[in-house]
Order: C-alpha cells, then sequence, then structure tokens
C-alpha cells in the first residue's frame, strides 16, 4: 500500500469531517492508503510524511487565512523538512479549507498552502471540477457547488456542529479530491519507474 498523508488542523471539527471525506476518497483508489494526522501529530510524525508519496493539506479560513495551528506546522516544518534536504520535494500535494461563509476568503487559505508546498518543491494538484450551482439549473448539492479550482472548499453554517456541517456537497467534493489525488500519485509514480 501506498500511503497518502492527510494534515489538517480542525477548531470545531468541521474540517476534521472535511478530512476524513479526503481520507475516504484516497481509500477508493486500490494501492493506495490514507493516513489521517492533525497537525499537531504529523509534528511527531516527520519521518511518516517523508515517506508518503503524497500530502493533502487541510485547515479552516480564519481570518482570510489558515489557523495559528496551521501556521505553527507550517513553521515547523522549516526545520524539520526543508532544513533536512528538501524531504517533501516532488511529492505531490493538494488542499482543502473549510469556513462559515460561503466564499470565506478561502481562496487566500488554499492560496498559502499551495504556496507552502511550492516552498517544498512538491507539485499541486487542482481539484478538476467545474463550478458548480451557478445557474438556474443548478444544485446545491453538486460537488464543487462553492466554485473553487485550487482546492476542495467546504462551508459549515456557524450554528451547525460538525455532525450536521459541512453539507453532504461538500463531503463529496472533498472525497473527489482524495480520489484525484490518489489518481494523479499513482500516474506520477509510474511515470518514475
Amino acid at each position: 500500500m501506498t500511503n497518502i498523508a492527510v494534515v489538517y488542523h480542525s477548531g470545531y471539527g468541521h474540517t476534521a469531517r472535511q478530512a476524513r471525506a479526503v481520507k475516504a476518497g484516497i481509500d477508493r483508489v486500490d494501492t493506495m492508503s490514507g493516513l489521517l494526522l492533525t497537525t499537531e501529530e504529523a509534528q511527531d510524525r516527520w519521518d511518516d510524511l517523508a515517506a508518503a508519496e503524497a500530502i493533502i493539506f487541510g485547515a479552516p479560513t480564519y481570518v482570510a487565512g489558515p489557523t495559528a495551528a496551521f501556521k505553527a506546522f507550517q513553521e515547523a516544518s522549516s526545520h524539520a523538512v526543508m532544513a533536512q534536504g528538501y524531504r517533501w520535494k516532488n511529492k505531490i500535494a493538494a488542499g482543502f479549507t473549510n469556513s462559515g461563509a460561503q466564499a470565506g476568503d478561502k481562496l487566500a487559505t488554499l492560496m498559502q498552502i499551495a504556496l507552502f508546498a511550492a516552498q517544498h518543491g512538491m507539485h499541486w494538484i487542482n481539484l478538476d471540477l467545474p463550478p458548480a450551482n451557478n445557474s438556474s439549473f443548478g444544485s446545491k448539492e453538486e460537488l464543487n457547488r462553492l466554485g473553487f479550482w485550487l482546492g476542495a472548499a467546504a462551508q459549515s453554517n456557524v450554528d451547525e456542529g460538525p455532525e450536521i456541517a459541512p453539507p453532504e456537497a461538500d463531503l463529496a467534493t472533498a472525497r473527489h479530491l482524495g480520489q484525484r489525488v490518489a489518481e494523479a500519485t499513482l500516474q506520477f509514480m509510474r511515470g518514475r519507474c
């Protein structure tokens, strides 16, 4: 089995639910296995991250960017990964985020995560889904209902707990991202042989 790590921070549990959906998408692909780690756990498992073929990063969007806990993980990677000879170079990367608002400046978070991956020499995989729910025939039940390309975005109503939010369409979008990254990782690995 080839591991793909999902490293995430979740403040209230909504992004954790999204992370589990990303892992479920990875696990759909034969020979691929998702490794789910919080940012706190990941800081004790640098060798596991170095052994993974891909890493998918996730964080909620708070005040137009990733959470402080996710930023602490990013900063810790500078010494543990970059200073040790770019241990994530040429790995596949992708990202996801969640916020209370439908837009909520999630793009700013995804851009920061993509730049973080680029600084590690990683190859970014986008969502590869057209925007949905953008016509009179659209539906909020469609994949990519929020219309993001860079990564998977979810919206959780601020008065609903993680047992309800984010909605199924956003979880299906997260599963799509996990599966897409797993398939791209397989393609990348085969091309290296």
